[in-house]
């Protein structure tokens, strides 16, 4: 017989330490977030910090007091600080107080979303409704919560397959097709549909990159020449990818004119909606996204403009039996019957609409945070954003050396330092060393992209916390910048 006396477990040896502590972390995790404006936008790791981020794992306990102190001097002040006012790097969301406490709770209950009957199936459900209502989409219409938009994105491809390909694609393969499966999507389609593609097992000649307008939305001429070259070739296109905010400029496709195309085509119509999708809650973009209820297909983030901690996607599909009869595998040790009670009883199991059985609960910070915001206040904060980014662009018009180097779209502003008499690749060079300079003096922390063999500075403005006053202060901060290093080159 074993000694019980000190049971072995993973909970705390003293549970008061540990309430203590708890109450302490939430505290400096509240004030990290209320003075981030404080803190630089960025700061490089340093090379002794790295270094103790290689060391092995431990072998015996250590304090959790002294586990969360290394924490606060090891990770914390390197992180990317996405909350801060002047992070516009890529496009993240800038996180909210709540959301970030729904991510504890979530993590508390610790539930596995793969399917069964708890609540948090149910909470997943309805969040999903409220974002099919949110996209036109009808109350028939499947969803589900994922990791990001590749995942949401690679979802709905792999149902737009499956559904559009004329043979039975989950039992005999895409080698039993009777020529190439083929999408298209124009030169400015985010690089996770090329992976997505790939993965599908349709190659990268499987994608098709369509030829964009000045605007950098899909030029539709082009489409409609490819798609028919492409089958008097034998290729068999059965999906066009339109985008609602591209990754580098935010340009929205025309929507309405590709559905049309579709329609006529027997094309299925998916919607990468990953940039602008929610944006239909705001009054100065939500006409631009016409025609995204149309789709056969959206994929959308939350983590983005809705500001829900990562990871926070979503995908819609408006036939929920295509999009069950794509994933849907029910082996010996998930049997269950919706009606025979027990923990396995209910028709909701999630696991049944994607790749993953281990699911996190992700839909509680998303249900939240909606129900503490209200959808009309995420709305604002993106119109705001959106004036945002039309302001920066008319003090760039404005200020001697800077240029736009693409038409605005939504909340993206790409631009320049260009102070005349130097050729495309010096200005690329110089504005490489504006933006590193920006970043690790911890100014504000943008991204750059390159456009037309053009090297520039991408601002995206998806951050609640940023004020006008902030672009006034890039502005000036860009022009500073671009002078010294003209003066050092100079000399």
């Amino acid at each position: 017989m074993t000694n019980n006396k000190h049971f072995e477990t993973l909970d705390p040896e003293n549970w008061e330490e540990m309430r203590q502590l708890a109450h302490r972390i939430v505290d400096d995790a509240l004030d990290y977030i209320q003075s981030t404006a404080d803190r630089p936008a960025w700061q490089a790791v340093p090379g002794e910090i790295a270094k103790r981020l290689e060391s092995p794992a431990p072998a015996e306990p250590s304090s959790p007091t002294d586990v969360y102190d290394e924490y606060r001097e090891v990770i914390q002040p390197y992180t990317m600080h996405t909350a801060h006012p002047r992070f516009w790097a890529w496009y993240m969301g800038s996180g909210t107080v709540f959301g970030a406490l729904g991510e504890l709770l979530a993590a508390t209950l610790n539930p596995n979303l793969g399917g069964g009957n708890h609540a948090a199936p149910l909470v997943e459900k309805q969040v999903i409704g409220w974002i099919r209502d949110m996209m036109g989409f009808p109350e028939s219409a499947s969803g589900l919560l994922t990791s990001g938009g590749s995942m949401a994105n690679f979802t709905a491809l792999t149902v737009a397959r499956n559904t559009s390909a004329g043979y039975d694609v989950r039992r005999e393969g895409v080698r039993a097709a009777s020529g190439p499966l083929t999408v298209y999507a124009s030169t400015e389609i985010h690089s996770c549909h090329q992976k997505s593609i790939e993965t599908l097992g349709l190659g990268t000649a499987g994608l098709r990159k369509i030829s964009v307008n000045d605007d950098y939305t899909m030029n539709l001429d082009a489409l409609t020449r490819q798609v028919k070259a492409d089958r008097s070739s034998g290729m068999i296109p059965f999906c066009v990818v339109a985008t609602a905010g591209t990754i580098n400029t935010g340009a929205i496709d025309d929507l309405n004119a590709i559905a049309d195309f579709c329609a006529n085509e027997g094309l299925w119509f998916h919607v990468d909606g990953c940039i602008g999708a929610v944006a239909v809650l705001a009054d100065n973009v939500r006409d631009q996204l016409n025609g995204m209820e149309r789709a056969d297909s959206v994929a959308l983030d939350l983590h983005k403009w809705m500001h829900i901690p990562f990871e926070a996607g979503c995908v819609l599909v408006r036939d929920a039996s295509a999009h069950y009869d794509s994933f849907a595998l029910v082996p010996e040790y998930l049997q269950r019957e919706a009606d025979d009670g027990g923990m396995a009883s209910g028709g909701l199991w999630f696991s049944d609409y994607g790749l993953q059985l281990t699911r996190q609960f992700r839909a509680l910070k998303v249900w939240m945070s909606i129900k503490e915001h209200g959808l009309a206040r995420f709305g604002r904060m993106m119109a705001r954003n959106v004036e945002q980014a039309r302001y920066l662009g008319e003090l760039i018009d404005r200020t001697n050396k800077l240029e736009l180097t693409a038409p605005i779209g939504l909340d993206i502003v790409c631009f320049r330092y260009n102070p005349g008499g130097l050729d495309e690749e010096e200005l690329n060079r110089l504005n490489k060393i504006v933006l590193v300079s920006l970043q690790e003096g911890g100014i504000a922390a943008p991204s750059y992209t390159t456009l037309k063999g053009r090297i520039c500075l991408r601002v995206a403005i998806s951050n609640h916390r940023s004020r006008f006053e902030d672009f006034d202060l890039l502005v000036r901060e860009v022009i500073r910048i671009g002078q010294d290093i003209e003066l050092l080159t100079s000399k």
